[in-house]
């Protein structure tokens, strides 16, 4: 039988199944880099506690990155979470199960000012939304409502291989203002990754924070070193140019990080939601430009 010809997990029954409890199946088609991370014994252990007081799966999010497609199922109370992403011939490349925390107050409040996507052609947006599993900063209020933003063409982020910061199509493209403001913080200096590493102990790279009106400030991070156009007290126009996307600070390949907060201290003001100008409400797997997703 060829391995083709034993999967029989797809995502049309991924849900019914795992709430049947066929664990051994599904962990048959997982990826020898999740077996590697969990045996199966250890994984039927999980999920049958996991499955407690479960009355049903719901698929609620479906999301292409590349050449994954990750699905997100609820639990009928929506307390639980199971996120999994299936490669093109449905072998599962990651599996995560987690309690589905969301906050309903923060989630109402949004920018009192309107702003773009602060690039220019189109970008995909690799982290957005408003539940941890489609948006990892969602569980810090200080970054709750980021995005991480790349170019993807043809399924992947990079051309050849991904060896090299230039082989990226993010590398090097410019970012710009989000909205009218002054700018009121920039770091320039901090070196860009080799691919592989991250650098932890700077964790935004090089960045640029713009004050705007109704006391918002935005912060655009991971620029290329050296490549900041502005600098502190220069008042800057919507669209205009700042500098360009790099890989510095905690980053593993070039990306723009992208927030509106309420203090111009990343770390500890709190994250809030973005009014886009044209009203639309960006999440992961969306593709981005300056104005709207498609």
């Amino acid at each position: 039988m060829t391995k083709e010809e034993r999967i029989n997990i797809t995502p049309a029954n991924f849900g019914q199944r795992f709430l049947e409890s066929d664990f051994e199946a599904i962990y048959e088609q997982c990826s020898k880099d999740v077996k590697t991370l969990i045996t199966l014994e250890q994984f039927i252990e999980i999920a049958n506690s996991f499955n407690l007081s479960v009355e049903s799966y719901d698929l609620s999010t479906t999301t292409s990155l590349g050449s994954l497609t990750q699905y997100v199922w609820l639990d009928n109370r929506k307390e639980k979470a199971i996120c999994v992403a299936f490669d093109t011939v449905n072998v599962i490349q990651s599996l995560l199960l987690k309690r589905y925390v969301i906050f309903p107050e923060s989630d109402q409040c949004y920018t009192k000012n309107k702003y773009i996507m602060p690039v220019k052609e189109e970008w995909f947006v690799f982290w957005g939304g408003i539940n941890e599993l489609i948006n990892y900063h969602y569980a810090y209020a200080s970054q709750r409502y980021a995005y991480d933003l790349v170019i993807m063409k043809d399924g992947q982020s990079y051309k050849d291989i991904p060896t090299r910061n230039e082989n990226y199509y993010a590398f090097n493209k410019e970012v710009v203002a989000p909205a009218d403001g002054q700018v009121v913080k920039v770091i320039d200096n901090i070196a860009d990754n080799v691919l592989g590493e991250t650098n932890e102990l700077q964790p935004a790279g090089n960045y640029v924070v713009i004050a705007h009106q109704n006391n918002e400030f935005s912060m655009l991070a991971h620029f290329k070193q050296y490549s900041i156009q502005v600098k502190v007290g220069d008042s800057v126009k919507q669209g205009q140019v700042i500098g360009l996307c790099g890989n510095s600070g905690n980053s593993s390949e070039p990306h723009i990080h992208f927030q509106v907060m309420d203090s111009e201290d990343y770390i500890n003001g709190q994250s809030i939601r973005i009014r886009f100008e044209d009203g639309t409400e960006p999440i992961q797997g969306d593709t981005v430009s300056d104005m709207s997703p498609r």
